[in-house]
């Protein structure tokens, strides 16, 4: 017994050993941008904090932004990431198309939904990371496009959220002013995102951090908030005995602990606060945000999905005809609308650029 014991430990041991090698495997495994720069040799507006290294030139043709995929610079990790999570977002699209009718089922609409913004919010990160240091211009540009992808994100979150996730006491105390407010907020959202993006010249980082942050966390609050009010049904049956298994409870509940975890890492440059200069290749707080995003976006596709085949006699009963269409239509407008702040906001940046000159 105890020869098998120490050979567990060992294997273990071993185990660990590879694990700890993961940085430095992919260290090896990516070939350094030649002229890759120290934060000192760019724009402060390109500078992250804590990060001292691995910033690529500005200015360079398209050709080496995009062969940038396969080298290692500071924005590697944050480029693979999300480019990953694309590629599973678009094999469980491919999966649940064999299952769901979404052309003919309007039920299904708000989880197609859902599908085309994840897919969406993913690549639009994963082009801003990879291209958006060609200059000033396409930093803004970029990133504007990213923050448009993460106002229909959230617009997929509170379709699914209203339309499968819900309770009948919540949905009669928020029916007809959930959506709208919905959309409403996704479009704020952007415009905080980008406004404070664009005042990056004047305001200080925790003003800008909270002209992103809040109107996020308002409107996070409020399309999660059906799942929350479940919570607290099941978690009172629970109390009484009455005690219902729902498998989407469980995925909802890990899309809700990623999504919290990962808000954590986005408003905290941790662990490269601590380490300053040693996360510029691999570890950054941003990345970890990226990571423990894509298993919120699994997780919360894995639940609408289950609640879509487990509650239709429920939400059939809930929404009207016609109704599915017409959140199609509000996620046209919600595009539509952020599309047209980003392009506004980098009007604005163009004008700036122009008085600076």
């Amino acid at each position: 017994m105890a020869t098998i014991v120490m050979e567990r430990i060992g294997r273990l041991f071993i185990n660990l050993q590879q694990v700890g090698r993961v940085p430095q495997m992919l260290t090896e495994a990516l070939p350094s941008t030649a002229d890759t720069l120290r934060d000192t040799e760019v724009p402060w507006f390109f500078r992250e904090r804590y990060i001292h290294s691995g910033y690529r030139p500005l200015h360079q043709n398209w050709r080496y932004y995009f062969l940038s995929l396969l080298q290692r610079h500071n924005e590697t990790i944050n480029v693979w990431t999300h480019l990953i999570g694309v590629l599973v977002v678009l094999a469980r699209t491919a999966r649940l198309t064999e299952m769901v009718d979404f052309m003919n089922d309007p039920h299904s609409w708000p989880l197609f939904i859902l599908l085309l913004s994840s897919a969406s919010y993913l690549t639009f990160s994963t082009v801003a990371h990879l291209l958006a240091a060609k200059s000033e211009i396409c930093h803004y540009g970029f990133f504007y496009l990213d923050y448009v992808g993460v106002a229909l994100y959230q617009y997929g979150s509170a379709v699914v959220h209203y339309y499968y996730a819900i309770e009948e006491s919540w949905h009669a105390r928020v029916r007809g002013c959930f959506m709208p407010i919905a959309s409403f907020l996704c479009c704020l959202s952007c415009f905080g995102c980008c406004y404070g993006k664009y005042r990056n010249y004047s305001l200080p980082p925790w003003v800008r951090k909270v002209g992103q942050v809040v109107p996020s966390a308002v409107a996070y609050g409020w399309d999660t908030s059906p799942v929350f009010h479940r919570f607290v049904i099941w978690l009172l049956s629970w109390m009484r005995g009455d005690f219902r298994n729902s498998p989407a409870l469980l995925f909802h509940f890990g899309q809700v602990v990623f999504f919290l975890s990962s808000a954590f890492f986005f408003t905290h440059p941790v662990p490269e606060r601590w380490f300053p200069g040693h996360c510029d290749f691999l570890g950054q707080g941003h990345q970890v945000f990226h990571v423990l995003m894509v298993l919120c976006t699994v997780c919360q596709i894995h639940a609408s999905y289950l609640d879509y085949s487990n509650r239709r006699d429920f939400y059939v009963k809930l929404h009207a005809d016609g109704e599915a269409l017409f959140f199609v239509a509000l996620f046209i407008l919600t595009l539509i609308t952020s599309a047209l702040i980003a392009l506004y906001m980098l009007a604005k940046v163009k004008r700036l650029q122009g008085k600076t000159k």
